[in-house]
């Protein structure tokens, strides 16, 4: 796995929708700026979902977005268990071989830490396989 790299955010002080997807626009958001393009969004395959799959160049990304409004349980990254990392090689399986991707890919995890101003996002690339 490659060093995270982590940006903060300043966020509104409301917000009208679950944390959730707003994590998820927010990591889509991030990865637009650096240079990836967003193919699919809440991409399911039986019991399994994949938050986003983006692609830059030649390598196509899966990745989890996890969010949490404080660390009292730990921080995001540490709740993508071995069960949902499995389901989500099965569920990039069912991707590469639909659309017969024959390039690299790779499992990412973004991590949302919501503040009370600001979002803490960082990226771990590389952080499954």
């Amino acid at each position: 796995m490659q060093t995270p790299r982590t940006i903060f955010i300043p966020t509104a002080s409301t917000q009208q929708q679950p944390l959730g997807k707003y994590a998820e626009m927010l990591a889509a958001e991030y990865l637009t700026k650096q240079g990836y393009q967003i193919l699919v969004r809440n991409y399911r395959y039986r019991k399994a979902e994949i938050d986003l799959i983006a692609q830059k160049d030649t390598l196509l990304c899966f990745i989890e977005v996890k969010a949490r409004t404080n660390l009292r349980f730990g921080y995001p990254e540490t709740f993508v268990r071995n069960n949902q990392r499995n389901l989500i090689k099965r569920a990039a399986d069912n991707y590469i071989y639909t659309w017969n991707w024959n390039h690299p890919i790779r499992f990412d995890i973004i991590s949302i830490l919501q503040k009370q101003h600001e979002v803490e996002l960082t990226h771990f690339e590389d952080a499954f396989i």
